[in-house]
Parts: C-alpha cells; sequence; structure tokens
C-alpha cells in the first residue's frame, strides 16, 4: 500500500494546538447554535450543531488519539495504541448515523406541521457557524495531507461550511418569503448528508479492525510477486493486514525450490525487499518450508479452522 512522499508534517505540540484550537472554535459554535436553534425555534439550526458537536466530538477523538498514539508498545500492546483512533472513529461514525436517523425523524415530524422561525437569528448564526468551520478546515488543512483521520475531519468541516450556507439561505428565505417549511426542509437534507458521509466513511474502520487486507492493495499481485521470487515455488496461508494506518503488514508460508532453501537467507532477503519497494509493506513474518515437507492442499489466503501451525 505504498503512500504519497512529499507530506507537509507539522511538529507534534504544533499539530496538537491547531487541533485543540479547533475543538474549542467547535464547542463554542455549538453551543451558540443549540441556544440560537431554541430560542429561534429553527431545527436546521439545531442539525447543524449536532452536525458540529460531531465533529468537535470527531477532533477529541483524535487530539487524544494522537497523544495516545505516541506511547511505545509493551507487553499489553504489543503492536502499540495507533488502532485507538480507528476504533473511536468507528464509534463516531455510528453516533453520526443515531443522530442523522433522530434529525430525519424530528425534520419529517417538523414538515408536516411546520413550526415558526426567527430568521435573523437563524441567518447570524448560520453566518457565524460559516466563519468557524472555514477557520477549523484552514487550521487542519496542511495536516491531513499525512492522516487519514485529520482528512476526515478536514472534509467534514468543509461539509459543514456547505451546510452553514444551507441555513443561510434557509432563514433568507423566511425573511423574504415566509417560507417557514424551508426549515426542516433543510434539516432533512443536513440529516440525509450526514447519514451519507456516515455510510461512505464507516467502511474503512470495519474493515481495518476486521483485519481486512488494505483497500489499495492487490493482494493477488503480492502473491504473484511472492511467487517470481527466485527460490520460491509457492505460497500458501497468505494474511495482509493494516498494523497501524499507514502500515500493511503480511504473513505467510513459503514453499522453497532446493536451491532456494541452501540459499534461505537470500531469499528472504529479496522477498523483503520486493514487498517494501512495490507494496510499502515494512513489516512481514515469513515462515519457510521444504518442497519433500511442504504443506499439502493449504489454501491460499488465510488458514484452515483448527490449523495451528501458521
Amino acid at each position: 500500500m505504498p503512500h504519497g512522499e512529499g507530506h507537509t508534517h507539522l511538529d507534534a505540540s504544533s499539530g496538537d494546538r491547531r487541533v485543540s484550537l479547533a475543538i474549542w472554535a467547535n464547542a463554542l459554535l455549538t453551543v451558540a447554535q443549540i441556544i440560537g436553534g431554541l430560542l429561534s425555534g429553527s431545527l436546521a439550526l439545531i442539525a447543524d450543531a449536532l452536525h458540529n458537536f460531531s465533529d468537535m466530538a470527531s477532533l477529541v477523538i483524535a487530539f487524544a488519539a494522537r497523544k495516545i498514539a505516541r506511547r511505545p508498545a509493551d507487553a499489553a500492546m504489543t503492536f502499540g495504541y495507533g488502532r485507538i483512533e480507528i476504533v473511536a472513529a468507528l464509534i463516531n461514525y455510528t453516533t453520526l448515523i443515531l443522530i442523522g436517523v433522530y434529525l430525519l425523524y424530528e425534520g419529517g415530524m417538523r414538515l408536516i406541521d411546520p413550526p415558526q422561525v426567527a430568521g435573523w437569528t437563524v441567518v447570524i448564526l448560520g453566518g457565524v457557524a460559516l466563519v468557524i468551520d472555514t477557520l477549523t478546515a484552514f487550521l487542519t488543512w496542511s495536516m491531513q495531507k499525512g492522516s487519514v483521520n485529520i482528512r476526515a475531519l478536514f472534509l467534514h468541516n468543509l461539509s459543514d461550511a456547505l451546510a452553514s450556507v444551507a441555513v443561510i439561505v434557509g432563514g433568507t428565505l423566511i425573511l423574504l418569503y415566509d417560507l417557514w417549511w424551508v426549515d426542516p426542509a433543510i434539516t432533512i437534507g443536513i440529516a440525509l448528508y450526514i447519514l451519507y458521509l456516515a455510510a461512505t466513511e464507516i467502511g474503512d474502520p470495519i474493515r481495518t479492525l476486521m483485519l481486512g487486507s488494505p483497500p489499495d492493495m492487490d493482494g493477488d499481485a503480492v502473491v504473484r510477486t511472492l511467487r517470481e521470487t527466485e527460490g520460491v515455488q509457492d505460497v500458501h496461508h497468505v494474511h495482509l493486514w493494516q498494523m497501524q494506518e499507514h502500515d500493511a503488514a503480511l504473513d505467510c508460508h513459503v514453499i522453497l525450490t532446493d536451491q532456494g532453501w541452501r540459499s534461505i537467507e537470500a531469499v528472504k532477503a529479496a522477498i523483503k525487499h520486493r514487498l517494501s519497494e512495490q507494496f510499502a509493506i515494512l513489516h512481514s513474518t515469513l515462515e519457510f518450508e521444504r518442497p519433500d515437507h511442504a504443506h499439502q492442499g493449504a489454501q491460499l489466503f488465510g488458514h484452515e479452522k483448527g490449523d495451528l501451525s501458521s
């Protein structure tokens, strides 16, 4: 799973300060929108506030994960602590889905019986939200190039800015034309967008936690590369997964030819070099088998139930 080079890297303390500032900005915005939504009767404002709150929660999770992920591996966590960010992302996306479903229900109920809404409050707070969402996106822009998690936050804040524009438009239509149904209609639109974001992004943390192969890696190509290495007769029991967000790993059984067995260290070095250069797999565990003692009938990927040899 090769990754692009030339990313802009900030030192840890500078990145932490940016995320911390974004958290406080979103927290103040969320409180202001909820109060404004309650006072004005605007469900669209409350919907946007909940969306911003979910992003603030994501920022808090990212901030905590940045801290915890720096801890070195130990006897309790031999792979390190980096996956806490993935677990937190799964929780966050699940919460997003629940919020989206709730807002969809509330918007539908209010669409049937639209309430009175104070348009000026909606427009003013929508404008404030637009400014803060743009600020948060700016703070995370340079960080998102090297982190899938921060990139998700960056895209969320851009989507928040678009939602704020929608809220401003809705408040303006209420002021100009008394179109009260616009507010719950925008709420439904925001809810659908939240559900779309959660549904399209929740798959990656689920895949990683289930030890799925890296999504942009061709497992068959990895197998072909292994088989084409000089001294290799065949492979089986191949496992590909992501140890951390950017760290792909592999373990497998390698059946060597007679010549390969006599130069086993050279074959191992060649395999590891190819895995690193072609697939950015820097961690691999290889179990070598002699051709006359190879596991017969073994499956290529994974391993058979009850087979503890792999």
